[in-house]
């Protein structure tokens, strides 16, 4: 292995000849009409996840109120990341679908058998919404490729 000199800049990602070309096309995709509604969708349900418990009431389930506002915050941040600079953020349109799994089996991850049915539709309507979004949006990336 060479030793690095102090001060050499090493070659990173900025400096790949397709880069202009890659940010071009993510920047096109992300003005299409779909993209840009998959991914005011995909805040919208984290906007929704993180005060479901209060819409839903989870009395007494603080742990998974907590769960859901966290991860409703964290969704609705990339969802917002997503719209705003899809050509930087392209990379974490992965997370959206794992988060909506997440949400799916947090009540029974969090609560075991002590889940109300209420909590359980609430978490798996809301992450099966998620995770079709998110498949939406690396559709739409997927797409645009060809």
């Amino acid at each position: 292995m060479a030793a690095r000199t102090p001060g050499a800049r090493t070659a990173g990602l900025e400096t790949h000849p397709d880069l202009r070309e890659m940010r071009a096309r993510y920047d096109v995709a992300a003005e299409r009409t779909v993209a840009q509604i998959v991914n005011g969708l995909i805040m919208l349900t984290g906007l929704y996840l993180a005060i479901s418990p209060w819409v839903v009431g989870f009395r007494g389930r603080t742990d998974l109120a907590v769960n859901n506002l966290i991860t409703g915050i964290a969704l609705t941040i990339l969802g917002a990341g997503l719209a705003a600079a899809f050509a930087r953020t392209h990379g974490l349109t992965w997370v959206v679908p794992v988060i909506g799994i997440w949400t799916i089996i947090a009540p029974w991850v969090i609560y075991g058998s002590a889940v109300t049915r209420s909590m359980i539709w609430n978490n798996v309507v809301t992450g099966v919404v998620t995770v079709l979004f998110g498949a939406a949006a690396m559709a739409a990336m997927a797409l645009r490729r060809k």
